[in-house]
């Protein structure tokens, strides 16, 4: 599960780098956080896919 404290930790190396750059650890860091982020992201996704429910209507003929 991803925390508010991991994505502000994402958003702390994302200024980080572009301010400064990043060390080898800390690029490490960011690229495991962002990984664990986007399997959060598919799983959210693919969850509210799962609920979908498809109500097919009959159509109404009016001759």
């Amino acid at each position: 599960m991803i925390t508010k404290e991991k994505i502000e930790r994402i958003n702390i190396l994302a200024n980080k780098k572009k301010i400064m750059g990043l060390t080898e650890e800390e690029l490490d860091e960011q690229q495991s956080l962002r990984a664990e982020y986007l399997q959060a992201v598919r799983e959210n996704f693919r969850g509210q896919l799962d609920s979908i429910i498809i109500v097919d209507e009959p159509q109404c003929d009016n001759k």
